[in-house]
């Protein structure tokens, strides 16, 4: 018999709480129950198993990081909408890097369908209008954009810009910039001429 009180929209919140205190691969189902003071087994009437439980967290993480990118995009376009939304992305990283690394877990085909990582691209593409991309370009420029805030933010959590003076804040801004100027200048496939 489950506790009352247990729910699994309360342990998948509990579950990414406890992702950002401990790291996202220590999330265990064991974890999960020492913090409601249950056994594991009464758990397992909420969640299949640790899988589901990390794919539960992972498609919150989404939702919210969504959430919250949909508001600083509101009435926004072009190089704000860009630096609004890299901005929010990189904010949502620093504050919660359990629910973050969560995001990164790859999805079954239906549990990805039906959360928010489908927002996310639907915005960058709301965003990349701002600069008028075709497809295929729209495609490339939304893996171009993904890979460098997921890039930069995962570097600067690991440390790995200490060893330089320069802020990365600044630095952050920059390559916001050249994003910028990239998108508004954006190569033509190979072998099609300039301007067309």
């Amino acid at each position: 018999m489950a506790r009352a009180g247990v729910t699994a929209e309360r342990l998948t919140r509990a579950a990414a709480d406890l992702a950002d205190e401990v790291g996202f691969h220590n999330v265990t189902v064991s974890a999960l129950a020492r913090r409601f003071g249950v056994r594991d087994a009464s758990l397992y009437s909420h969640v299949r198993n640790a899988q589901e439980l990390r794919e539960r967290v992972a498609v919150l993480a989404l939702a919210e990081l969504a959430d919250d990118v949909a508001s600083a995009l509101a009435g926004r376009a072009g190089k704000d909408a860009l630096v609004a939304f890299a901005d929010t992305y990189r904010r949502y990283a620093r504050e919660h890097p359990g629910r973050y690394a969560a995001m990164q877990v790859r999805l079954p085909p239906d549990v990805a369908l039906a959360s928010a990582a489908r927002r996310h691209s639907d915005m960058t593409r709301a965003i990349l209008r701002g600069y008028d991309l075709p497809e295929p370009a729209q495609t490339d420029a939304i893996r171009l954009l993904h890979s460098t805030f997921h890039g930069y933010t995962t570097l600067e959590a690991a440390g790995g810009f200490l060893s330089h003076p320069r802020d990365t804040d600044t630095s952050w801004s920059r390559t916001l910039d050249a994003l910028h100027h990239l998108l508004e200048h954006w190569p033509p496939e190979h072998g099609q001429p300039l301007g067309s």
